[in-house]
């Protein structure tokens, strides 16, 4: 009487499987094998097939087999929509104040705490008023720098302005310069003397923040560029761009006209402002 095999021996019995030819029965592949192996190979192809399975479902094929996936996706969606809408809001506040503020500065606006340079250069004092709107650190820079330094204008080789010196601007039109920067006489800008209706050009890349009339300055354009720098466009006969308007250097922004009670003809007042102050243009750009 045969003796029960073990499991161990059941486990490594080697088995022969013979694959034939079925119409002459001719030997075609044999493969060796035990339970053993075949366990084992099983194990693996189980273990690879189920990780497959669970990385598929938690990626690729997600959206078919986890009901939480579309519900996860919208939030994450939503949040980052929340965070560029915050950022936003934040960068708009802070432009439209920008903004404002730099407008009355065009307008010779004195009321909401701004003092004008040139009084401040004739050494005359007056209280300053407060309200809602609070000065931007820019033209608190502008005042003090006028007031401590009497008027003079700061060094144009510093190193603040190194970066404008460095970097080419369109000149706005051609013509001859009529009166030029003078920060004493509370001209902060050039007169270019022009024909009557010649284009005028945007010295570089920017966006307009400021299109209107004015009762002083006619038509007036001022374009933000990178780097705080303003440039200002004054007594126009037209403008051609509005408020939000992007422009390249080099694009027709208005036309030379003599717009405004503080002109006597047809001419370009040109302004440059970096951080809150004055610049003389011809420094910088070549009419």
């Amino acid at each position: 009487m045969k003796a029960k095999k073990t499991l161990t021996e059941r486990l490594t019995t080697r088995y022969q499987l013979v694959i034939r030819n079925e119409e002459n029965l001719a030997e075609r592949t044999t493969f060796a094998f035990t339970y053993a192996k075949v366990l084992t190979l099983s194990v693996i192809l189980f273990v690879i097939l189920f990780g497959s399975s669970l990385f598929l479902s938690k990626t690729l094929l997600a959206k078919w087999f986890d009901p939480r996936h579309a519900q996860m996706e919208a939030n994450k969606k939503l949040y980052q929509l929340a965070l560029k809408a915050d950022s936003l809001a934040i960068e708009v506040d802070r432009k439209d104040k920008f903004i404002q503020n730099f407008q009355r500065i065009l307008r010779g606006d004195t009321t909401n705490g701004f003092e004008d340079p040139a009084e401040a250069l004739r050494g005359q004092e007056r209280p300053v008023r407060t309200s809602s709107l609070r000065l931007q650190p820019s033209d608190s820079a502008f005042r003090r720098e006028y007031e401590q330094s009497d008027g003079a204008v700061v060094a144009l080789a510093s190193n603040k302005y190194r970066e404008l010196q460095e970097t080419f601007f369109f000149s706005p039109l051609t013509g001859f310069v009529s009166d030029k920067y003078d920060v004493k006489k509370a001209h902060f800008g050039i007169d270019i003397v022009t024909k009557s209706n010649e284009p005028v050009k945007c010295i570089a890349d920017g966006t307009v923040v400021m299109a209107s009339w004015t009762q002083d300055s006619g038509y007036v354009i001022a374009v933000q560029h990178r780097g705080n720098l303003i440039s200002v466009y004054k007594h126009n006969a037209d403008l051609l761009r509005k408020v939000g308007n992007f422009v390249n250097a080099g694009d027709i922004i208005s036309i030379v006209g003599n717009s405004g009670e503080m002109t006597n003809g047809p001419h370009l007042h040109f302004e440059l402002w970096y951080n809150g102050n004055a610049l003389n243009p011809e420094e910088f750009v070549t009419f």
